[in-house]
């Protein structure tokens, strides 16, 4: 079965004038339009393609590179806002829709806002909505401490950054874990720190716990390599020159530095740390 709104590899069975024609398993076919078609194609060969529904509603298949699929999410820019809703550039001719039902707050021309594509069942249509709360749901949600997930990171709050954990789940990272400069739409990697009692996940930026101390010492390390050797940071630093320099915290720069000295790679001077 063809999933529109997705990836599906498919067999060439035809070439004809206005371009190939593409089959699944069970023989249904979709036409991948010339202007897509690859120049060194062959019959009964697969093809990965993005397929969809074009301007007059019907399934096409392109190679181009959507930047959200059925079922994601992503931050788009409003191209055009209509009578219907706003249009949305997803990296294919045909934009998203997102109708008013489905914009959390009013949607503007030229502004970008993180949006979740599904399959609308009554109009079976690609259909985008900014009403995010709906299709992140925990339950079901099983991590350990320090799984390493996804994050995309969709709004600011009083406590720090939510974001959407794996595609899935939403997730928040504390202010007080956020150490490197994140913004909306930012894809970092992040770990679990814990899934509460009520299905919430708390993320952090940084492996916690003794996974935190390897990694820690090799920011550390890294950056005296960068630094010919030296960097102007110790124990009297403010926070805020540790963090502007190695987007660590002051704890973790010190678990790093005691990690480095044990190892020999360093020594502790009074107006910084130097590589041996």
């Amino acid at each position: 079965m063809i999933k529109l709104g997705d990836y599906n590899t498919l067999k060439i069975v035809r070439a004809t004038s206005v371009g190939l024609f593409l089959e699944d398993e069970e023989g249904t076919e979709i036409l991948l339009p010339n202007k897509y078609v690859p120049e060194d194609f062959k019959i009964d060969a697969d093809l990965t393609v993005f397929c969809y529904l074009d301007n007059s509603e019907r399934p096409v298949a392109t190679t181009l590179t959507p930047y959200i699929v059925r079922d994601g999410f992503a931050f788009l820019k409003v191209t055009e806002v209509s009578a219907y809703g706003a249009f949305l550039d997803w990296g294919l001719e045909k934009h998203l829709l997102v109708p008013f039902r489905e914009q959390a707050q009013r949607m503007e021309e030229g502004k970008k806002y993180m949006v979740h594509c599904y399959m609308d069942e009554e109009s079976m249509r690609l259909t985008g909505s900014s009403k995010l709360d709906r299709f992140l749901i925990n339950e079901g949600a099983d991590y350990k401490p320090n799984t390493e997930v996804d994050l995309l990171v969709y709004r600011k709050t009083p406590l720090g950054w939510e974001v959407i954990v794996d595609n899935k789940y939403k997730g928040l990272i504390f202010d007080s874990d956020i150490f490197k400069p994140v913004s909306v739409g930012s894809q970092v990697k992040g770990y679990v720190k814990k899934v509460r009692d009520d299905h919430k996940i708390d993320i952090s930026l940084q492996p916690i716990g003794a996974k935190m101390l390897e990694p820690t010492a090799k920011i550390i390390f890294d950056k005296l390599q960068q630094n010919n050797g030296f960097l102007p940071l110790h124990d009297k630093s403010s926070p805020e020159e540790i963090q502007s320099q190695l987007h660590l915290s002051k704890k973790a720069f010190k678990k790093g530095v005691g990690i480095l000295y044990r190892q020999r790679k360093i020594t502790i001077q009074e107006d910084g740390i130097r590589l041996l």
